[in-house]
């Protein structure tokens, strides 16, 4: 099977980074959002990205987000990947990556198999595909909601691109939810938390342990 590739998202402190990198994950998630618990500024991701490692990719996560403001996110952060979260159409993840020749990650929520035509979509116009819980109506976060959704209806399916796993993902939980789809990458943020925006460096340890 190999390694599982693991994204803690949402990291808020220079120490949740340094966590991140000892426990052994391959992403460093820094939200942009402003009804996040997980927002952070420009300033602040960027003496968190100056923190990482080399070899921990650094994604900044954003929702609907203009140009104006990536503009200042990408001039301002050294990032390794860009993730949209939001509405973003397939042509808008084709503009924004060719505006910022950086690798861009489309988040797309499923709830059900009628939900699984849109990750098609996806495929041509970015690199990689986010496979998340679709959430809840009226909710404020597009992610980081702490709920799964049916892992059966993308078991061992494949796509153009690389994709990764994620929604209500924990230590407790991950090792199934590998073994049910067959992700080689999965995503996780309130599952390695121990209060709203606020990273627990046992929980990110014992997760990239359980991910395999």
């Amino acid at each position: 099977m190999g390694h599982v590739r693991v994204k803690i998202c949402g990291l808020r402190t220079v120490a949740d980074v340094a966590a991140v990198a000892a426990a052994g994950a391959a992403y460093a998630g820094f939200v942009f959002f402003a009804k996040s618990p997980r927002h952070l500024t420009v300033e602040a991701a960027r003496e968190l990205a100056l923190a990482a490692p080399e070899g921990l990719a650094k994604v900044a996560l954003v929702v609907d987000a203009e140009d104006a403001v990536l503009d200042a996110i990408v001039e301002g952060v050294p990032l390794d990947m860009l993730q949209l979260h939001g509405h973003e159409s397939p042509d808008r993840v084709a503009a924004v990556r060719a505006r910022y020749g950086l690798p861009v990650m489309k988040a797309v929520g499923v709830a059900d198999e009628g939900d699984l035509a849109a990750l098609f979509d996806y495929t041509t116009v970015a690199d990689q595909i986010l496979v998340d819980a679709k959430p809840p109506k009226g909710a404020d976060l597009p992610g980081g909601n702490g709920l799964s959704f049916d892992w059966r209806l993308v078991a061992q399916r494949r796509w153009l691109r690389p994709w990764m796993l994620a929604g209500g993902l924990t230590a407790e939980n991950v090792a199934e939810a590998v073994r049910l789809t067959n992700a080689r990458q999965v995503d996780v943020s309130s599952g390695v938390e121990r209060a709203p925006g606020v990273k627990d460096a046992a929980k990110i340890a014992a997760f990239v342990r359980a991910a395999g």
